[in-house]
């Protein structure tokens, strides 16, 4: 039996966005649905039970935070990636607090996004499944033995250092936000300088080369993503 396809709403008010979208990712097996403001998306969402929405920050009739935000609390759980003309670090850094899983800037290549989309997904489902081995190239986390391996290798971590891995690899591939990783693991927000230490010495550690990591990706002024295998 084929599995059903997945459903993806495209909430953006640029009548060529949406179609470039419709076109590019109904080709990668997606089925496409198209919403132009924030009150045909919620229609939208309550009808056709979408499976990842693409939503734009500078829609007409609610601005895209807003909209997020009240997904969110409402206990919208699907994946949800911004696609925005907006470069702006504070802009971004705000939807992901607010919950959004990823974000791409414009202009974009549909490749990229359709990535971006796949990972979220599995990002969903290993939140489901909480499944307890990571595993990306050559470094292993068991989150419950608390092992960490890097070429079959054990290394051994500080406290801090395990806690910020182990909050990667529950989010792994989804941007964590430099104040989201300091609350989760600090307590509290913390100065960022403490967070960049930590995660210098952790990629002393776990990756071959530091200066050009390949696990813990640098989401510049934003924070940072720890890669999933492709």
């Amino acid at each position: 039996m084929t599995a059903p396809a997945v459903k993806i709403l495209v909430v953006d008010d640029e009548a060529p966005i949406r179609r470039l979208l419709r076109v590019g990712l109904t080709t990668e097996g997606y089925v496409v649905q198209e919403a132009a403001d924030a009150a045909e998306a919620g229609t939208t969402l309550a009808e056709e039970n979408p499976d990842v929405v693409i939503l734009d920050l500078g829609l007409p009739d609610v601005q895209g935070h807003d909209l997020l935000s009240g997904w969110r609390a409402s206990g919208l759980e699907l994946p949800v990636i911004i696609l925005s003309s907006r470069t702006d670090e504070a802009g971004i850094v705000r939807a992901l607090e607010l919950g959004a899983d990823d974000y791409v800037t414009k202009p974009f290549g549909v490749a990229e996004l359709a990535a971006r989309i796949r990972v979220a997904l599995r990002h969903r489902l290993q939140q489901q499944g909480e499944r307890p081995v990571f595993q990306v190239g050559d470094l292993s986390v068991d989150l419950v033995k608390r092992i960490v391996k890097v070429a079959g290798k054990e290394i051994s971590l500080s406290p801090k250092e395990y806690d910020i891995l182990r909050l990667m690899v529950q989010h792994a591939g989804k941007v964590l936000t430099h104040q989201h990783i300091l609350r989760q693991v600090w307590g509290a927000s913390a100065d960022v300088q403490y967070l960049r230490v930590y995660v210098r010495q952790l990629r002393q550690k776990i990756e071959q080369s530091p200066d050009q990591p390949q696990y813990i990706l640098t989401e510049t002024g934003v924070g940072y993503r720890l890669r999933v295998a492709d």
